[in-house]
């Protein structure tokens, strides 16, 4: 008797638009980006960032937003800023994204962009807000004793990322499904209300490996068990060297019951482009520490050409704020056309109705 894995509605249609992007890539224009709270670390380089220097080599068009004004959401102020942001350019360029293809921009800099939140908060219950994932997970994990009002206003905030410069294609997790939905859900209501002016960006689901941290929990900036792309590699041994693993000296590649080891088989796997089955068995009885000093030098290997690169842009900030004052100009022609159309749809073109 054989059986079936069911492949859900949005899994199927992303495969659908992966071929599409195959055939006509010039159709798409994808709108993804970071918050600038720190440096980059493998579990972002393997769930995202080389996704979208495979997306833009393909042909498609990428806008990757530096969400400066979202680092406000939870915390009571954005501390080292303007570093961040710069590190994130270097992160994005080191990897392989192409600066004068891709429109690289932060949402300070566009007041146009910020300026559709007004009426795309019109469009939006309360309720719809407070239901959306990722303000309720935001929430529970915030470090202030109260939640701003920007909390709320997070997944209007980015649909106006998303819809200022009318990106169709979104690359998302299965768990920001709900929140791409609202932002569709606001550019129906805004067509229906006004008439056409926005398209409904579809999701493009990524099949992005689950990497866990040096300490078993989820890879984060904050925790400190993550190995950041910019890490030497001597800081990324003594990471290695200090990842959690079990007491089974057979090294295997089981993610359910052994999942600390599963991550370090998994990260050595996609540093040395091998499959992670292949990779344990490759190990055998070895034991931790063997694992671990292979994965070293799978990571070490795999990353050494892209920290040098990142080293190169790091010392030339002036380099780095031309790639963003490039961008930033590309971004506000975009939103003020954008804005523009809106104001005609809404009829709040005062010089125009003269």
């Amino acid at each position: 008797m054989t059986s079936t894995v069911e492949v859900s509605p949005a899994a199927r249609r992303s495969a659908e638009l992966e071929a599409e992007i195959t055939t006509d890539p010039s159709r798409f224009r994808i709108l993804t980006g970071d918050r600038p709270t720190g440096p980059l670390h493998l579990g972002h380089y393997f769930g995202t960032l080389q996704n979208r220097v495979r997306l833009q080599r393909s042909g498609v068009e990428l806008g990757l937003v530096i969400a400066d004004y979202q680092v406000l959401t939870d915390r009571d102020v954005a501390e080292d800023l303007q570093e961040h942001v710069t590190g994130l350019i270097a992160d994005y360029l080191a990897a392989g994204i192409d600066p004068d293809e891709a429109m690289i921009f932060t949402h300070s800099a566009v007041a146009a962009l910020n300026q559709l939140l007004l009426p795309f908060l019109s469009l939006v219950t309360v309720p719809e807000l407070q239901r959306n994932p990722t303000v309720k997970d935001e929430i529970s994990h915030s470090r202030q004793s109260g939640v701003s009002g920007l909390m709320f206003t997070y997944p209007a905030h980015q649909a106006a990322d998303i819809l200022f410069c009318k990106a169709n294609l979104v690359p998302v997790g299965s768990d920001q499904l709900p929140h791409l939905e609202l932002t569709r859900t606001i550019a129906r209501r805004f067509n229906d209300r006004y008439g056409p002016v926005f398209p409904e960006p579809e999701a493009l689901l990524s099949a992005a490996p689950l990497l866990l941290g040096t300490d078993g929990a989820k890879m984060s900036k904050s925790r400190g068990n993550a190995i950041m792309l910019r890490s030497s590699t001597e800081d990324t041994a003594r990471l290695i060297r200090g990842a959690k693993t079990d007491a089974q000296r057979h090294i295997t590649y089981e993610p359910r019951s052994r999942p600390e080891v599963a991550s370090l088989v998994l990260l050595g796997a996609l540093c040395s482009d091998r499959d992670p089955v292949e990779f344990a068995e490759s190990i055998g009885r070895g034991g931790a520490a063997v694992l671990k000093a292979e994965v070293t030098e799978a990571v070490n290997a795999r990353f050494a050409p892209m920290r040098a690169r990142r080293a190169e842009l790091a010392a030339d900030p002036a380099y780095l704020h031309r790639v963003l004052r490039q961008g930033n100009t590309r971004a506000n022609r975009r939103a003020e056309a954008t804005l523009a159309e809106v104001r005609e749809a809404m009829g709040t073109d005062y010089e125009a109705s003269r």
